[in-house]
């Protein structure tokens, strides 16, 4: 009988943390399935791949959680609206992964929106959550992360072809112009309102509203692009949006080098 309570003890032990693992695990869970926002816009198949592996294919109205990896076809736009009212907009070919998203109202020290562009590239529409807590936003690119200082902004990321050389040396990314209509590899942006921060390991870069940007590696900072180097985004007329800024102007000029946004 003297053994019976030691026994009893490394069971009780064993019973509390196997309990303590199944509440972190459904703690897990329930962050993950997080509904964060919604389909607003759709113009073509736009797969979902939740955090637990399973695959659906999402139409305008359904919903997405943090911890999604949203993917367009090759013709597809997408527009997400998430609860904070902020708004991003998928081009076709683009794999997007909402890494954290949360947001209340009334609970500003809880603001959290963490995202991925893994390919492709978006039109991101600053909410609420970016408007009180700047800070808290960051998309994070192959080459950078990007911040925000209340914004409107265009990213891509331009991925090279199998079996081409390097990326341009830095020297080369600042020569007045960049191929036309094609885009050198690595991550461009453009700001149409607001301004962004463009940080990796070669320093950090602010973009304020009507400039380009292009940042060729991990390792290189971002730098300035004089003029539109070929970036396009033209989502369906039926697409609705905040007004952006003014893209950057240079006389005639910015006629010829404006991207092509439908910005309503």
């Amino acid at each position: 009988m003297k053994n019976q309570r030691p026994n009893c003890t490394a069971i009780e032990a064993l019973a509390r943390g196997v309990l303590c693992a199944v509440l972190l695990l459904a703690g897990g869970a329930a962050w993950a399935g997080q509904v964060v926002g919604v389909v607003a816009h759709l113009s073509g198949p736009l797969m979902d791949r939740k955090a637990d592996g399973t695959v659906k294919v999402l139409a305008v109205k359904s919903e997405v959680e943090s911890g999604d990896t949203l993917v367009t076809e090759k013709n597809t736009y997408a527009q997400i609206r998430f609860i904070d009212n902020g708004e991003i907009t998928l081009r076709p070919g683009t794999t997007f992964k909402i890494d954290n998203f949360a947001y209340q109202a009334d609970k500003p020290e809880g603001d959290s929106a963490a995202f991925s562009l893994l390919k492709g590239g978006l039109r991101s529409i600053t909410g609420l959550l970016g408007k009180r807590n700047k800070e808290k936003f960051s998309l994070k690119t192959p080459t950078a992360t990007i911040g925000i200082r209340g914004t409107t902004f265009i990213a891509q990321w331009v991925e090279a072809p199998v079996g081409a050389p390097a990326p341009p040396s830095l020297q080369a990314a600042t020569a007045p112009t960049l191929p036309v209509p094609g885009l050198a590899p690595g991550l461009h942006v453009a700001v149409l309102e607001g301004m962004i921060v463009v940080t990796n390991a070669g320093g950090a870069q602010n973009f304020p509203a009507g400039q380009f940007g292009f940042v060729p590696s991990l390792t290189q900072p971002a730098i300035v692009v004089p003029r539109n180097p070929g970036l396009q985004f033209a989502p369906p007329p039926t697409f609705t949006g905040n007004s952006g800024g003014p893209l950057a102007s240079e006389g005639a000029a910015a006629q010829r080098d404006k991207v092509d946004c439908i910005v309503r």
